[in-house]
């Protein structure tokens, strides 16, 4: 995130670390980020029920709750950075925590799907204020000692949003879709009001610029228009695909030449020349576009095919999320002794066997335990040592005024592989309408997610910090 860099700083007596309050301070900013992140997952599960709630909506209809969210979360992840770093982090924390909140009871009553959809984005630009803010306050309100243990929390609250999110989310859907946004209410209030009572507001003099925002329209209008190209899949051959298809390519054009001419791009691009960055981010990209279609997938194949009520999907998907904790630790261990370039491939790698373990042995009736399971647990062992080490490594090379920025692209990579997979995933799903179609629909699907994950293992190995290659 673009939170923090070597052109701010922070008067002496106002940078005075408030001990008694650290605790206090890092559950504060972390339970926002969690609430964040626990709202991608929690709506997964949801998916199915959204559908059926809204009469004459498709699943493509539906995909845009997901997309839309993460598209414009991905797109102003760096510009609101910048704004947070110019105008005060605590304000940029506590205004993006309070949109956030807002917008989450804004879908619970939604009355259309399309006004679901556009509450959604007003979502993502609270998440995408908050996240950077945070973290910025992370780095600059604790003392030094206190701040390599409070950052290693916040690192792991998406892993723990993924193993909550589900069964959560299950036991909120139960009751109505509707409290998978509403429960996010009460979370927010609590929070806020903690962050003005506790978490200080130290004065910022910084020269960050914001970044140039009509690349950040670009970005959103390309990718956008990408996804709703992809997942017009019954009218590929259709005008609205193909104008669809122009506006996307036409956006990406005006994004490219933006980042390459403005003084101050979205994606800074010479940041690309330092080889273990560019790699790291290709591999993002392609694990995240696995990831994003294969996490959707299982859902809505435990719910569709094996008929699982949204509790028992919930608790079905729990075994893959709680791997990744465990293996992310394996894989700290491992870089001490193997490249990590390695460690990401080794990881790419049995998540590819995981989805087609899944994708040899899918057939109704559905078998969890044999059929499912199995590979669900490797593709989450695999996951484990993919995806935190990747991220990690990214912006080992960068000079230390460039790694916050650095970090954001990688972030930015991330969600847009999660737009790229979701769409791809709709588009080969489909309208699901008979048993053998599904069946077959969902084999496309994992063989799509098993083939992006190999390139990621290609991609892995171009992941070699400068430290590591000069040994």
């Amino acid at each position: 995130m673009d939170g923090v860099t070597a052109e701010q700083s922070v008067t002496a007596d106002e940078s005075t670390p408030v001990r008694d309050r650290s605790t206090a301070i890092v559950w504060i900013l972390c339970s926002a980020a969690f609430v964040a992140m626990l709202d991608v997952f929690v709506v997964n599960v949801a998916f199915t029920k959204i559908v059926e709630s809204y009469r004459g909506s498709s699943l493509a209809d539906v995909s845009w709750v997901l997309n839309g969210y993460a598209i414009v979360y991905a797109a102003l992840l760096i510009p609101a950075g910048r704004f947070s770093d110019r105008f005060g982090r605590k304000a940029g924390f506590l205004s993006g925590l309070g949109l956030f909140t807002a917008a989450s009871v804004a879908c619970a009553a939604a009355p259309t799907l399309w006004a679901l959809v556009a509450f959604r984005l007003l979502q993502a630009v609270g998440a995408a204020a908050l996240t950077p803010a945070g973290l910025g306050l992370l780095l600059t309100v604790l003392p030094p000692a206190r701040v390599p243990g409070a950052v290693k929390i916040w690192a792991t609250t998406s892993s723990f949003a993924a193993a909550c999110g589900p069964v959560v989310g299950g036991a909120l859907v139960e009751i109505s879709w509707r409290w998978v946004f509403l429960i996010n209410l009460p979370v927010g209030v609590v929070t806020g009001l903690a962050a003005v009572w506790l978490v200080p507001n130290l004065a910022q003099r910084t020269s960050a610029r914001v970044p140039d925002l009509l690349g950040v329209v670009a970005l959103i209008v390309a990718i956008g228009a990408l996804s709703l190209a992809l997942v017009e899949s019954d009218a590929w051959t259709g005008g609205a695909t193909w104008t669809a298809s122009a506006v996307a390519v036409l956006g990406a054009v005006l994004f490219v030449l933006r980042m390459r001419r403005h003084p101050d791009p979205v994606v800074p691009p010479d940041l690309f020349r330092v080889p273990t960055f560019a790699w790291a981010n290709a591999t993002v990209l392609a694990f995240c576009t696995a990831f994003g279609a294969w996490f959707l997938s299982i859902t809505l194949w435990l719910e569709n095919a094996a008929r699982f009520g949204t509790i028992e999907t919930g608790l079905a998907i729990v075994p893959g999320p709680i791997m990744v904790p465990i293996f992310a630790a394996v894989s700290q261990r491992l870089i001490r002794r193997i490249p990590a370039g390695v460690v990401v491939a080794l990881g790419n790698a049995l998540f590819a066997a995981g989805v087609l373990l899944v994708l040899f042995t899918a057939a109704t009736p559905v078998q969890y335990a044999t059929a499912v399971l199995p590979g669900w647990v490797i593709s989450g062992i695999g996951i484990g040592l993919a995806l935190p080490t990747m991220i990690a490594s990214a912006a080992v090379d960068l000079p230390p005024e460039r790694s916050a920025t650095g970090s954001a692209v990688v972030n930015t990579a991330r969600q847009l592989g999660y737009v790229l997979g979701v769409a791809v995933l709709i588009a080969l799903l489909g309208s699901l309408d008979t048993t053998d179609r599904m069946v077959t629909a969902f084999r496309h699907g994992w063989l799509f997610v098993a083939v992006v994950a190999v390139v990621g293992v290609a991609t892995a190995f171009g992941i070699t910090p400068r430290a590591r290659r000069s040994k």
